[in-house]
């Protein structure tokens, strides 16, 4: 099984007692409100979700961990990396992203995550390149890349919404640098 550990959150693959506390960060208008279009998903859609990001794992080597604070247990989102498939134009790269309860935000908890699976692409999985796509003006969002170091590939609109994308990437030669 693979997980990894950093100083205060453990990353691992998802059980079933992950689905009631991950649809409850999913039914947020505040935390959905930057994902997709917007919507909130209910218990069997993030049921759905969770299968998915679990053959994604199965099929690639790689997925969205189930991203729990060591103290507690507690689970307060998702971090990982995926096929970047709602974004055809950025194929074949695979995607960082990160969804984490609004209790969860402003704590470093999201960059903590998300620098441990920028290291697991590039370092354990082998992957040249990673993209994160973000929309505009979504600010905690940017102040992650730019903890990550992520520069801007390009500017882009979202292919069935419609919305400002930013494509931001990262390769091994700038990760190692």
């Amino acid at each position: 099984m693979t997980e990894i550990r950093t100083p205060r959150l453990l990353l691992r693959r998802w059980t079933d007692d992950d689905l009631a506390p991950m649809a409850e960060i999913n039914s947020d208008p505040e935390v959905m409100r930057w994902i997709g279009d917007g919507s909130v998903r209910d218990l069997d859609e993030t049921a759905e979700d969770i299968e998915r990001w679990e053959e994604e794992w199965d099929e690639e080597g790689f997925g969205l961990f189930a991203v729990e604070l060591l103290a507690s247990g507690e689970l307060i989102g998702s971090v990982g990396l995926s096929v970047a498939g709602d974004l055809p134009e950025v194929l074949p790269d695979v995607e960082i992203s990160w969804r984490l309860g609004t209790q969860f935000w402003g704590q470093g908890y999201a960059s903590e995550a998300a620098q441990a699976v920028l290291e697991f692409a590039l370092q354990d999985r082998g992957l040249d390149r990673v993209v994160a796509v973000n929309r505009l003006a979504n600010e905690q969002s940017e102040n992650v890349l730019r903890k990550l170091d992520l520069v801007l590939d390009r500017e882009t609109k979202h292919p069935e919404h419609g919305f400002a994308l930013n494509v931001y990437s990262i390769d091994l030669t700038e990760y190692e640098a």
